[in-house]
C-alpha cells in the first residue's frame, strides 16, 4: 500500500494483537524476500484513536469486516475487505507454515494491485491483520 500511496499514513492494527511483539519470523524472511523490510514491525491492537483518524480501514476478511464494524458502528462506513474486488477473504497465516503466509502473501499482493486503481487518493489508514 505504501509503493501505492506514498504520501499517506498507512498504519496496521490486529484485533487480537499481542502489543509490541514481532512479526512472525516466517513472515519477516519472506518480505525481506520481497524487497520489504518489516524487522522493526511491532503488533498493536486496533484503538478506538485508529477508527476515528482513519479515512479507510481495510479489514482481511468478512468475519473481521462485521467484528469491527459491532464494535465501532460510528466507522462503519469506513470500512472495506482489502479482497472486496474478487469477493475473496485473506486467511490469517499466523502459526501455519510458510506455504501458509506465501499463499496470503499472494492474496494481498493481489488484492493491493487491483484496488490501487479505484481506491480514493486520500489519505488510507488501518488494514486488520
Amino acid at each position: 500500500m505504501r509503493e501505492y500511496f506514498p504520501t499517506y499514513e498507512i498504519f496496521s492494527a490486529g484485533l487480537c494483537a499481542t502489543d509490541g511483539a514481532a512479526a512472525d519470523p516466517l513472515a519477516i524472511e519472506l518480505m525481506w524476500q520481497a524487497g520489504i523490510d518489516i524487522s522493526a514491525h511491532r503488533a498493536r491492537n486496533l484503538a478506538s484513536w485508529m477508527m476515528r483518524e482513519a479515512d479507510l480501514v481495510l479489514t482481511m476478511d468478512t468475519q473481521q469486516r462485521r467484528y469491527v464494524a459491532q464494535r465501532f458502528p460510528a466507522a462503519s462506513h469506513k470500512l472495506s475487505r482489502l479482497g472486496e474486488h474478487d469477493d475473496l477473504d485473506i486467511p490469517d497465516p499466523y502459526g501455519q507454515g510458510l506455504p501458509a503466509f506465501l499463499h496470503a502473501y499472494r492474496l494481498i499482493e493481489r488484492a493491493v494491485h487491483r484496488n490501487a486503481a479505484t481506491l480514493p487518493r486520500q489519505r488510507v489508514g488501518c488494514r486488520l491483520n
